[in-house]
């Protein structure tokens, strides 16, 4: 079975990967660089934390599961750190952390309460800012080096057989036995079957082609789609987990790296003028770091602008477009949590016509009768959002 798989991204290769190594003939096409979609500016935290959908919540569980069956088997550098996940959280939030560490204890998700004294065994340098009044501590959570775990895909689905393509994909046109994927240069593509896993560019693509794919996929100021992360270089401090504070998320980067977020930040975030380097957003969050870590303020902080792939009533899409059937639809905002899984999943689904009961709640046909809408989903403002 051929199957041309849309787009380089985590849910991209991840299937990709899983297509060769269960025996199909993979063509991979993408026009952008390795990363160069949302999978490359993620602040790729692993969790269920916040998912209150009981599949959901059940999906991502499989998906952290995932990653580490994955870093036992892949080779090419480790990408996957269960290094657990701290939130802080001041007067204001406490009652909201007290609530979902009873919630996710119902549901047997590991946490405990912390001490302050606790948090640089499990976090290192993180100063507990004074007006922190709860500290939980999610053991199972973890972070992705999301462009090593890429590239170590890509490498491994090529050794393996996959073609790589650049090229802009136009439409997907279903006729008789084949899918044809028509390219921007002209080019026509055939395959038994076609994978979307095309992101914030889904419904785009899906429209193209004669079906819908409802998509939050507005990236102007105030979107719920648009965010920022900084990338800090320092040889002072050292962060060794995923951690959130009332102001500043922060996890360990490639190459020494420390990622921060301040999702506070992001509705002021404006595509049309991105913030710079040495502009008012780098300031602040420099401040932030400095009352996190007390390390000196940081000489740069690379802003990099992400956009989020995000469905229109939030959970993942992953089936046959409705009336289709050699078209299937692949995105999720939880794009690095579950982007192993998918990858497995969907191979199953394909090359063995095997029905995962996973993924029945998130089939794209829920929307034929569905009130969902774009711009349905809420900013991630509060602690542990994302």
């Amino acid at each position: 079975m051929h199957i041309i798989v849309i787009g380089s991204g985590m849910l991209g290769l991840s299937t990709a990967d899983s297509l060769v190594m269960s025996g199909a003939d993979v063509t991979l096409v993408d026009a952008r660089d390795l990363g160069a979609g949302t999978s490359g500016t993620s602040f790729a935290w692993t969790n269920a934390n916040g998912k209150l959908d009981p599949a959901y919540h059940e999906l991502n569980i499989a998906g952290m599961n995932e990653h580490s069956r994955l870093a036992s088997t892949l080779p090419g550098p480790r990408t996957y750190h269960r290094s657990g996940g701290l939130q802080m959280a001041d007067v204001h939030q406490a009652p909201q952390l007290e609530e979902r560490i009873a919630r996710l204890s119902e549901l047997g998700y590991p946490s405990e309460l912390l001490s302050a004294d606790r948090v640089g065994e499990i976090a290192g340098d993180i100063s507990v800012p004074e007006n922190i009044e709860l500290i939980a501590h999610f053991p199972s959570e973890g972070y992705v080096l999301t462009e090593q775990l890429l590239r170590n895909l890509r490498a491994h689905a090529v050794e393996h057989g996959a073609k790589l393509i650049r090229g802009t994909v136009t439409e997907v046109e279903e006729g008789g036995a084949q899918v044809a994927v028509h390219l921007g240069d002209g080019r026509v593509l055939s395959a038994d079957r076609v994978v979307l896993a095309t992101g914030r560019w889904t419904q785009a693509l899906a429209q193209a082609s004669g079906f819908e794919t409802p998509m939050n996929d507005e990236i102007g100021l105030g979107s719920a789609v648009t965010g920022l992360l900084g990338y800090v270089r320092t040889n002072s401090t050292q962060v060794k987990s995923v951690v959130h504070t009332p102001e500043l998320n922060l996890r360990p980067g490639e190459d020494g790296a420390i990622v921060v977020q301040a999702l506070d930040l992001n509705p002021r975030v404006d595509p049309a003028a991105p913030p710079t380097n040495e502009g008012s957003f780098a300031q602040e969050m420099a401040t932030r770091f400095t009352a996190v870590t007390k390390d000196a303020p940081p000489d740069l902080i690379d802003l990099r602008v992400s956009y989020r792939s995000l469905p229109a009533d939030g959970f993942t899409i992953a089936g046959f477009a409705a009336g289709l059937s050699r078209t299937y639809c692949l995105v999720t905002h939880s794009g690095i949590t579950l982007g192993p899984l998918l990858g497995r999943l969907v191979a199953e689904e394909l090359i063995a016509d095997s029905q995962q009961d996973l993924l029945d709640k998130f089939r794209p046909t829920r929307f034929e009768h569905a009130t969902a809408t774009a711009g349905g989903v809420d900013l991630p403002l509060q602690l542990g959002d994302q």
